[in-house]
């Protein structure tokens, strides 16, 4: 009996071995954001193990620099970020706390996501100077590319380079997951813009500038902001001239990410007749099973969903064409 509980107990030490020895020959790899770490996943496989520092359900701008969050950085091989200053008020800490030389500023295994994107993909850059007074304005430009698809497309060539130059030995099976992630996303994306075709010239009104990237690719106006500025809650004068805007230019959506306290955007839908559409603001917000890819399909669903029911077809292409006359 003792001789079969040894066999037992030295076959469990040997698998154990084992598949520490498997997880320790992959790169640890930590992502700022849940989009990043699915984009990653697709890319790396089996090769790679990912972590996210943020959640689907948090606002990556508000990040506590916990001692956790620095465990993770000081054991990784690499580190992708959104970049943009997104994380600028958390990362540095966390970098600087990790002691890791490897994930380090100007390291090979530090990567600015942002870098897949030319200067004419980035939006909403300020003029002049920025200050407080403006709220979380980002002076590089909107943080929030990967919600067009397109980018993602380009962030995914990006991680791929990385870890064909980090783990050399296996680029032939990188560069296949990364003509499959491809292949899918650009016929999904295909599939978005015919599904979306007929939202073309429709205008919506944001509570934050969350969205302007899906907006802009799927060619919806955007008219307004609820807050007053980014990052600051409306007044009661604002919250009454965006519902005299909407009113006159008979807007009938209003859109919130998930993480937002919707109560002011809320109001504003309610005095305009307008219908709340509250979508999530990052990968894995509806739950830990989703992925890059059925993050957009959700968004754009829910788009086409609403605009169904509150928008009469054909009204909003008129109206786009008064207001280029104006």
């Amino acid at each position: 009996m003792y001789a079969k509980a040894g066999k037992l107990i030295l076959l469990c030490m040997l698998l154990f071995t084992g598949v520490h020895s498997i997880q320790a020959q992959r790169l640890r790899i930590v992502t700022t954001l849940p989009s990043l770490a699915s984009i990653t996943e697709h890319v790396g496989g089996g090769h790679v193990v990912v972590n996210s520092i943020t959640r689907g359900s948090q606002d990556a701008h508000y990040i506590e620099a916990k001692p956790s969050y620095m465990m993770q950085l000081h054991r990784a091989d690499l580190l992708i970020y959104s970049g943009l200053e997104l994380e600028i008020g958390w990362l540095p800490l966390l970098i600087q706390g990790a002691r890791n030389q490897k994930v380090a500023v100007g390291s090979i295994g530090h990567l600015n996501a942002s870098a897949a994107l030319s200067e004419e993909n980035v939006v909403q850059k300020p003029r002049g100077e920025v200050d407080r007074s403006m709220g979380d304005v980002h002076p590089l430009g909107n943080p929030h590319y990967l919600l067009n698809p397109y980018h993602g497309l380009k962030v995914a060539d990006l991680i791929a380079e990385k870890l064909i130059q980090l783990d050399p030995s296996h680029e032939q099976r990188y560069q296949q997951n990364l003509e499959d992630f491809r292949r899918t996303l650009q016929s999904r994306i295909s599939d978005w813009e015919r599904r979306a075709s007929g939202l073309a010239g429709l205008e919506v009104v944001c509570y934050h500038p969350h969205w302007t990237y899906t907006l802009d690719w799927l060619g919806i106006i955007n008219t307004g902001y609820i807050e007053l500025r980014p990052g600051i809650p409306p007044s009661p004068k604002h919250k009454m001239a965006m519902t005299q805007l909407m009113q006159q230019r008979d807007i009938r959506i209003v859109i919130i990410s998930s993480w937002k306290e919707p109560s002011k955007a809320e109001e504003v839908a309610k005095a305009s007749d307008a219908t709340l559409v509250i979508l999530p603001g990052e990968v894995r917000a509806l739950g830990e099973s989703e992925d890059y890819i059925t993050w957009i399909d959700y968004v754009v669903s829910e788009l086409v969903k609403t605009a169904s029911g509150v928008v009469t077809p054909g009204r909003h292409r008129h109206r786009r064409q008064q207001r280029g006359t104006l």
